[in-house]
């Protein structure tokens, strides 16, 4: 086990945020670690929901509705961000995971769904040796500031421009 955590951002506008997350949850599930991944703004069935039948010790919950944020945030929005950011609280603060996935936050923050502070806030909470994760575009300065670590995802090019829509096992 490590004998300290780190937080790490993976933000910017390309491709593989949620991905990379994915991936050092795969790897710390196999080094018997505890995963746990809060995705804000997210309530569709994408595949890696399949994880926790496949690994024993990940959970995901979801704290969204089908579709992200267009255009202004509804209330219920709003709502399902706030009470995914209470049970991410929860589960940081519980000590019972090594690895803590905030996946989307950083575009939660973006539109106002939860407030930067609140996300400070709960950073504070994190125990020693937990890591944690925050994904998404457009991670505000002061989340990367309190970061340890930041990835940006830089897009030069894409396939989803030229019409490809997402696939199964690959985007969704």
């Amino acid at each position: 086990m490590r004998s300290k955590g780190y937080v790490q951002v993976y933000t910017g506008n390309g491709k593989g945020k949620t991905t990379a997350a994915l991936g050092l949850a795969l790897r710390a599930s196999c080094a018997n670690f505890r995963v746990f991944m809060g995705q804000f703004m997210k309530g569709q069935d994408y595949s890696e929901l399949e994880a926790v039948r496949l690994l024993p010790d990940f959970r995901i919950e979801q704290f969204g509705d089908v579709c992200f944020v267009k255009g202004e945030p509804s209330e219920t929005d709003k709502i399902k961000a706030g009470e995914g950011l209470s049970r991410m609280k929860e589960v940081l603060s519980s000590g019972e995971y090594d690895i803590v996935i905030f996946d989307e936050i950083n575009t939660a923050l973006y539109f106002g769904l939860v407030s930067v502070k609140e996300a400070l806030e709960t950073l504070e909470m994190k125990p020693d040796k937990t890591e944690v994760i925050f994904t998404g575009r457009y991670a505000p300065d002061e989340i990367i500031e309190r970061a340890d670590l930041v990835t940006e995802m830089k897009e030069i090019k894409h396939y989803y421009n030229a019409g490809v829509p997402a696939r199964t096992g690959i985007e969704n």
